[in-house]
Protein backbone atom coordinates (compact mmCIF):
# COMPACT_ATOMS: atom_id res chain seq x y z
CA UNK A 1 0.00 0.00 0.00
CA UNK A 2 1.05 3.60 -0.54
CA UNK A 3 1.52 5.70 2.59
CA UNK A 4 2.83 9.19 3.23
CA UNK A 5 5.91 9.52 5.40
CA UNK A 6 9.12 11.40 6.18
CA UNK A 7 12.26 9.61 4.99
CA UNK A 8 15.61 10.78 6.35
CA UNK A 9 17.97 10.89 3.37
CA UNK A 10 21.21 11.82 5.12
CA UNK A 11 22.50 11.75 8.69
CA UNK A 12 24.71 14.50 10.06
CA UNK A 13 22.99 17.46 8.44
CA UNK A 14 23.68 20.86 9.91
CA UNK A 15 21.10 22.96 11.70
CA UNK A 16 18.91 24.78 10.99
CA UNK A 17 17.23 21.70 9.55
CA UNK A 18 14.50 23.89 8.10
CA UNK A 19 17.21 25.06 5.69
CA UNK A 20 19.29 21.89 5.17
CA UNK A 21 16.08 19.77 5.16
CA UNK A 22 17.41 16.19 5.23
CA UNK A 23 13.92 14.70 4.75
CA UNK A 24 11.92 13.64 1.74
CA UNK A 25 8.25 13.87 2.63
CA UNK A 26 5.99 11.99 0.28
CA UNK A 27 4.75 8.59 -0.82
CA UNK A 28 6.43 5.36 0.34
CA UNK A 29 5.44 1.77 -0.39
CA UNK A 30 4.53 -0.27 2.69
CA UNK A 31 4.33 -4.07 2.40
CA UNK A 32 1.61 -6.17 3.99
CA UNK A 33 2.38 -7.48 7.50
CA UNK A 34 4.23 -10.80 7.56
CA UNK A 35 3.89 -13.51 10.19
CA UNK A 36 3.91 -12.07 13.71
CA UNK A 37 3.37 -8.51 12.46
CA UNK A 38 0.49 -6.06 12.20
CA UNK A 39 -0.47 -2.91 10.34
CA UNK A 40 -1.15 0.20 12.42
CA UNK A 41 -2.71 3.47 11.27
CA UNK A 42 -0.70 6.15 13.07
CA UNK A 43 -2.74 8.70 15.02
CA UNK A 44 0.00 10.57 16.92
CA UNK A 45 3.79 10.45 17.15
CA UNK A 46 6.13 12.32 19.48
CA UNK A 47 9.25 14.15 18.28
CA UNK A 48 12.06 12.87 20.53
CA UNK A 49 15.81 13.40 20.91
CA UNK A 50 16.34 9.82 19.74
CA UNK A 51 14.98 10.99 16.37
CA UNK A 52 17.10 14.14 16.43
CA UNK A 53 20.22 12.13 17.25
CA UNK A 54 19.89 10.30 13.92
CA UNK A 55 19.23 13.54 12.04
CA UNK A 56 22.30 15.30 13.47
CA UNK A 57 24.53 12.22 13.28
CA UNK A 58 25.03 11.55 16.98
CA UNK A 59 23.55 8.08 16.45
CA UNK A 60 24.71 6.02 13.49
CA UNK A 61 21.79 4.35 11.74
CA UNK A 62 21.41 2.92 8.23
CA UNK A 63 20.09 5.46 5.74
CA UNK A 64 17.58 6.04 4.18
CA UNK A 65 15.38 5.61 7.21
CA UNK A 66 11.80 6.53 8.06
CA UNK A 67 12.08 8.00 11.54
CA UNK A 68 9.67 8.07 14.49
CA UNK A 69 9.54 5.69 17.44
CA UNK A 70 7.12 7.13 20.04
CA UNK A 71 3.58 6.70 18.75
CA UNK A 72 0.06 5.39 19.04
CA UNK A 73 -2.42 4.19 16.48
CA UNK A 74 -5.20 1.81 15.49
CA UNK A 75 -4.61 -1.78 14.41
CA UNK A 76 -5.95 -2.20 10.87
CA UNK A 77 -4.60 -5.58 9.76
CA UNK A 78 -3.14 -8.69 11.38
CA UNK A 79 -0.36 -10.78 9.90
CA UNK A 80 -0.39 -14.59 10.01
CA UNK A 81 -0.19 -15.99 13.51
CA UNK A 82 -1.38 -12.84 15.30
CA UNK A 83 -4.60 -13.64 17.15
CA UNK A 84 -4.30 -12.00 20.56
CA UNK A 85 -5.25 -8.48 19.50
CA UNK A 86 -8.31 -7.24 17.64
CA UNK A 87 -8.54 -5.03 14.59
CA UNK A 88 -9.67 -1.59 15.75
CA UNK A 89 -7.64 -1.69 18.98
CA UNK A 90 -5.65 1.38 19.95
CA UNK A 91 -2.04 0.50 20.67
CA UNK A 92 1.01 2.15 22.20
CA UNK A 93 4.06 1.55 20.04
CA UNK A 94 7.28 0.84 21.93
CA UNK A 95 10.71 1.09 20.38
CA UNK A 96 12.28 -2.05 21.81
CA UNK A 97 10.41 -5.29 21.11
CA UNK A 98 11.00 -8.04 23.69
CA UNK A 99 11.14 -11.61 22.44
CA UNK A 100 10.55 -12.89 25.96
CA UNK A 101 12.96 -15.80 25.61
CA UNK A 102 16.51 -14.46 25.24
CA UNK A 103 18.87 -14.14 28.21
CA UNK A 104 18.33 -10.38 28.50
CA UNK A 105 14.56 -10.73 28.54
CA UNK A 106 14.88 -12.67 31.78
CA UNK A 107 16.23 -9.60 33.65
CA UNK A 108 12.82 -8.02 34.36
CA UNK A 109 13.51 -5.13 31.97
CA UNK A 110 17.01 -4.30 33.19
CA UNK A 111 18.69 -5.36 29.93
CA UNK A 112 17.32 -4.79 26.42
CA UNK A 113 16.19 -7.75 24.35
CA UNK A 114 19.06 -9.19 22.27
CA UNK A 115 17.22 -9.81 18.97
CA UNK A 116 15.19 -6.61 19.44
CA UNK A 117 18.36 -4.56 19.87
CA UNK A 118 20.01 -6.23 16.88
CA UNK A 119 17.03 -5.43 14.67
CA UNK A 120 16.99 -1.82 15.86
CA UNK A 121 20.67 -1.38 15.03
CA UNK A 122 20.18 -2.90 11.57
CA UNK A 123 17.12 -0.76 10.81
CA UNK A 124 14.89 -3.80 10.33
CA UNK A 125 11.97 -5.44 12.05
CA UNK A 126 12.68 -8.45 14.25
CA UNK A 127 13.69 -11.28 11.92
CA UNK A 128 15.58 -8.93 9.55
CA UNK A 129 12.48 -7.89 7.61
CA UNK A 130 12.09 -4.55 5.82
CA UNK A 131 8.58 -3.53 4.82
CA UNK A 132 9.28 -0.02 3.49
CA UNK A 133 10.38 0.76 -0.09
CA UNK A 134 10.70 3.69 -2.47
CA UNK A 135 7.73 3.85 -4.81
CA UNK A 136 9.79 4.66 -7.91
CA UNK A 137 12.81 2.38 -7.50
CA UNK A 138 11.84 -0.26 -4.94
CA UNK A 139 14.90 0.66 -2.83
CA UNK A 140 14.56 -0.43 0.79
CA UNK A 141 13.87 2.23 3.41
CA UNK A 142 15.03 1.23 6.90
CA UNK A 143 12.81 1.12 9.97
CA UNK A 144 13.58 3.31 12.97
CA UNK A 145 13.65 1.33 16.21
CA UNK A 146 11.10 -1.11 14.85
CA UNK A 147 8.40 1.55 14.51
CA UNK A 148 8.92 4.27 11.82
CA UNK A 149 5.98 6.34 13.00
CA UNK A 150 6.54 9.55 11.01
CA UNK A 151 4.06 8.23 8.49
CA UNK A 152 0.37 7.59 8.07
CA UNK A 153 0.81 3.82 8.65
CA UNK A 154 3.42 1.40 9.97
CA UNK A 155 3.98 -2.35 9.93
CA UNK A 156 5.48 -3.49 13.23
CA UNK A 157 6.20 -6.67 15.14
CA UNK A 158 3.44 -7.74 17.52
CA UNK A 159 5.93 -7.37 20.38
CA UNK A 160 6.33 -3.66 19.56
CA UNK A 161 2.81 -2.72 20.67
CA UNK A 162 0.79 -2.70 23.87
CA UNK A 163 -2.99 -2.43 23.67
CA UNK A 164 -4.80 0.29 25.64
CA UNK A 165 -8.47 0.92 26.24
CA UNK A 166 -10.38 3.25 23.93
CA UNK A 167 -10.78 5.88 26.67
CA UNK A 168 -7.03 6.60 26.47
CA UNK A 169 -6.64 9.33 23.81
CA UNK A 170 -4.10 8.76 21.06
CA UNK A 171 -1.99 11.73 22.18
CA UNK A 172 -1.70 10.32 25.70
CA UNK A 173 -1.04 6.82 24.41
CA UNK A 174 1.80 8.08 22.19
CA UNK A 175 3.61 9.66 25.15
CA UNK A 176 3.49 6.35 27.02
CA UNK A 177 5.68 4.66 24.42
CA UNK A 178 8.93 6.50 25.14
CA UNK A 179 8.81 9.61 27.34
CA UNK A 180 6.77 8.03 30.11
CA UNK A 181 8.24 4.52 29.86
CA UNK A 182 11.76 5.97 30.01
CA UNK A 183 11.29 8.75 32.54
CA UNK A 184 8.74 7.02 34.73
CA UNK A 185 10.67 3.77 34.60
CA UNK A 186 13.78 5.53 35.86
CA UNK A 187 11.75 6.19 39.02
CA UNK A 188 9.71 3.04 39.53
CA UNK A 189 12.04 0.41 38.07
CA UNK A 190 15.60 1.71 38.41
CA UNK A 191 15.71 4.11 41.38
CA UNK A 192 12.82 2.70 43.44
CA UNK A 193 12.85 5.50 46.03
CA UNK A 194 11.45 4.80 49.47
CA UNK A 195 7.99 6.26 50.21
CA UNK A 196 8.20 10.04 50.54
CA UNK A 197 11.91 10.14 49.66
CA UNK A 198 13.15 13.22 47.81
CA UNK A 199 13.86 12.89 44.08
CA UNK A 200 15.83 15.37 41.96
CA UNK A 201 15.40 15.32 38.18
CA UNK A 202 18.15 16.89 36.07
CA UNK A 203 16.98 17.79 32.57
CA UNK A 204 13.32 18.65 32.06
CA UNK A 205 12.64 17.68 28.48
CA UNK A 206 9.91 15.19 27.65
CA UNK A 207 11.60 12.30 29.46
CA UNK A 208 12.74 14.32 32.46
CA UNK A 209 9.37 16.00 32.94
CA UNK A 210 7.70 12.59 32.71
CA UNK A 211 10.02 11.35 35.47
CA UNK A 212 9.09 14.40 37.54
CA UNK A 213 5.36 13.79 37.01
CA UNK A 214 5.57 10.11 37.91
CA UNK A 215 7.61 10.81 41.05
CA UNK A 216 5.10 13.45 42.15
CA UNK A 217 2.19 11.10 41.39
CA UNK A 218 3.80 8.53 43.71
CA UNK A 219 4.00 11.03 46.55
CA UNK A 220 7.66 12.05 46.45
CA UNK A 221 9.11 15.47 47.15
CA UNK A 222 10.58 16.43 43.77
CA UNK A 223 13.04 19.12 42.70
CA UNK A 224 13.51 19.92 39.00
CA UNK A 225 16.74 21.14 37.42
CA UNK A 226 17.09 22.70 33.97
CA UNK A 227 18.75 25.65 32.24
CA UNK A 228 15.49 26.86 30.64
CA UNK A 229 13.47 29.13 32.98
CA UNK A 230 10.12 28.26 31.35
CA UNK A 231 10.67 24.58 32.15
CA UNK A 232 11.42 25.44 35.76
CA UNK A 233 8.18 27.41 35.95
CA UNK A 234 6.24 24.46 34.54
CA UNK A 235 7.89 22.05 36.98
CA UNK A 236 6.67 24.21 39.87
CA UNK A 237 3.15 24.36 38.37
CA UNK A 238 3.12 20.58 38.12
CA UNK A 239 3.93 20.14 41.79
CA UNK A 240 7.71 20.25 42.19
CA UNK A 241 8.62 21.62 45.59
CA UNK A 242 11.39 23.66 43.97
CA UNK A 243 13.14 24.13 40.62
CA UNK A 244 16.62 25.49 39.93
CA UNK A 245 19.12 26.13 37.21
CA UNK A 246 22.13 23.79 37.60
CA UNK A 247 24.58 26.26 39.13
CA UNK A 248 21.94 27.60 41.51
CA UNK A 249 20.99 24.25 43.02
CA UNK A 250 24.63 23.29 43.55
CA UNK A 251 25.29 26.64 45.21
CA UNK A 252 22.24 26.13 47.43
CA UNK A 253 23.60 22.78 48.62
CA UNK A 254 20.53 20.71 47.85
CA UNK A 255 20.98 16.95 47.53
CA UNK A 256 18.75 13.89 47.37
CA UNK A 257 19.03 10.16 47.82
CA UNK A 258 17.68 9.66 44.29
CA UNK A 259 18.80 11.80 41.35
CA UNK A 260 17.71 11.13 37.78
CA UNK A 261 19.69 12.51 34.83
CA UNK A 262 17.55 12.87 31.71
CA UNK A 263 19.38 15.53 29.70
CA UNK A 264 21.72 13.33 27.71
CA UNK A 265 24.89 15.33 28.30
CA UNK A 266 28.09 14.68 30.21
CA UNK A 267 27.72 17.97 32.09
CA UNK A 268 24.20 17.04 33.23
CA UNK A 269 25.50 13.66 34.40
CA UNK A 270 28.20 15.37 36.46
CA UNK A 271 25.57 17.72 37.91
CA UNK A 272 23.42 14.72 38.86
CA UNK A 273 26.39 13.12 40.62
CA UNK A 274 27.05 16.32 42.56
CA UNK A 275 23.42 16.40 43.71
CA UNK A 276 23.39 12.80 44.95
CA UNK A 277 23.62 12.48 48.72
CA UNK A 278 25.95 9.98 50.43
CA UNK A 279 24.40 6.53 50.18
CA UNK A 280 22.25 7.71 47.30
CA UNK A 281 21.60 6.55 43.75
CA UNK A 282 22.17 8.36 40.47
CA UNK A 283 20.09 7.03 37.57
CA UNK A 284 21.11 8.09 34.08
CA UNK A 285 18.65 7.68 31.20
CA UNK A 286 19.94 10.36 28.81
CA UNK A 287 21.75 9.40 25.61
CA UNK A 288 24.73 11.72 25.07
CA UNK A 289 26.94 11.58 21.95
CA UNK A 290 29.00 8.35 21.83
CA UNK A 291 32.27 10.19 22.42
CA UNK A 292 31.02 12.12 25.48
CA UNK A 293 32.96 11.54 28.71
CA UNK A 294 32.36 12.58 32.30
CA UNK A 295 34.51 12.82 35.41
CA UNK A 296 33.66 10.48 38.28
CA UNK A 297 35.53 10.17 41.58
CA UNK A 298 35.92 6.49 42.44
CA UNK A 299 36.98 7.45 45.96
CA UNK A 300 33.75 9.39 46.47
CA UNK A 301 31.71 6.44 45.23
CA UNK A 302 33.45 4.16 47.69
CA UNK A 303 33.64 6.47 50.69
CA UNK A 304 30.04 7.65 50.34
CA UNK A 305 28.56 4.29 49.29
CA UNK A 306 27.12 5.76 46.11
CA UNK A 307 25.35 3.84 43.33
CA UNK A 308 25.17 4.74 39.63
CA UNK A 309 22.53 2.99 37.52
CA UNK A 310 22.10 3.11 33.75
CA UNK A 311 18.49 2.67 32.66
CA UNK A 312 17.47 2.10 29.02
CA UNK A 313 13.78 2.58 28.21
CA UNK A 314 13.24 2.99 31.94
CA UNK A 315 14.24 -0.65 32.59
CA UNK A 316 10.67 -1.28 31.49
CA UNK A 317 8.55 -4.27 30.69
CA UNK A 318 6.02 -2.30 28.60
CA UNK A 319 3.06 -4.66 28.93
CA UNK A 320 3.47 -4.50 32.71
CA UNK A 321 4.29 -0.82 33.12
CA UNK A 322 2.02 0.94 30.63
CA UNK A 323 -1.21 -0.11 32.40
CA UNK A 324 0.18 1.31 35.63
CA UNK A 325 0.75 4.72 34.03
CA UNK A 326 -2.71 4.59 32.45
CA UNK A 327 -4.24 4.00 35.88
CA UNK A 328 -2.36 6.99 37.32
CA UNK A 329 -3.49 9.14 34.37
CA UNK A 330 -7.13 8.09 34.84
CA UNK A 331 -7.11 9.21 38.47
CA UNK A 332 -5.75 12.63 37.48
CA UNK A 333 -2.50 12.04 39.36
CA UNK A 334 -0.46 11.93 36.15
CA UNK A 335 -1.44 14.92 33.93
CA UNK A 336 0.43 13.80 30.82
CA UNK A 337 -1.39 16.39 28.72
CA UNK A 338 0.99 18.97 30.17
CA UNK A 339 3.90 17.36 28.32
CA UNK A 340 2.51 18.40 24.93
CA UNK A 341 4.26 21.52 23.64
CA UNK A 342 2.53 21.71 20.24
CA UNK A 343 0.95 19.71 17.44
CA UNK A 344 2.50 19.57 13.99
CA UNK A 345 2.07 17.98 10.55
CA UNK A 346 4.59 15.97 8.52
CA UNK A 347 5.50 19.06 6.53
CA UNK A 348 6.52 20.83 9.76
CA UNK A 349 9.08 18.15 10.67
CA UNK A 350 12.33 20.01 9.77
CA UNK A 351 11.28 23.04 11.82
CA UNK A 352 10.21 20.73 14.67
CA UNK A 353 13.72 19.27 14.78
CA UNK A 354 15.15 22.79 15.12
CA UNK A 355 12.77 23.55 17.98
CA UNK A 356 13.72 20.29 19.69
CA UNK A 357 17.42 21.09 19.33
CA UNK A 358 16.82 24.49 20.95
CA UNK A 359 15.92 22.78 24.24
CA UNK A 360 12.67 24.69 24.66
CA UNK A 361 10.25 21.85 23.88
CA UNK A 362 8.84 18.97 25.89
CA UNK A 363 6.91 16.97 23.29
CA UNK A 364 5.85 18.17 19.88
CA UNK A 365 3.24 15.75 18.56
CA UNK A 366 2.87 14.82 14.92
CA UNK A 367 -0.83 14.16 14.41
CA UNK A 368 -2.80 12.70 11.49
Amino acid sequence: MLIRGAVLETSGSKAPFARSNPFTIGEVELDQPAAGELLVRIEAAGICHSDLSVVDGNRTRPIPMLLGHEAAGIVEQLGPGVSDIAIGTRVVMTFLPRCGSCENCQTDGRLPCIPGSAANSAGTLVGDGIRLHRTATGESVHHHLGVSAFATHAVVNRQSVVAVESDVPAEIAALLGCAVLTGGGAVINAARPAPGERVIVVGLGGVGMAALLVAIALGHDVIGVDAVPAKLDLARELGASAAFEPAAIIAAGHQASVVIEAAGSARAFETALALTAPGGTTVTVGLPPPDATATVSPLQLTAQARTIIGSYLGSAVPERDIPRYVDLWRTGALPLERLISSRITLDDLPEAMDLLASGTQLRQLLTF
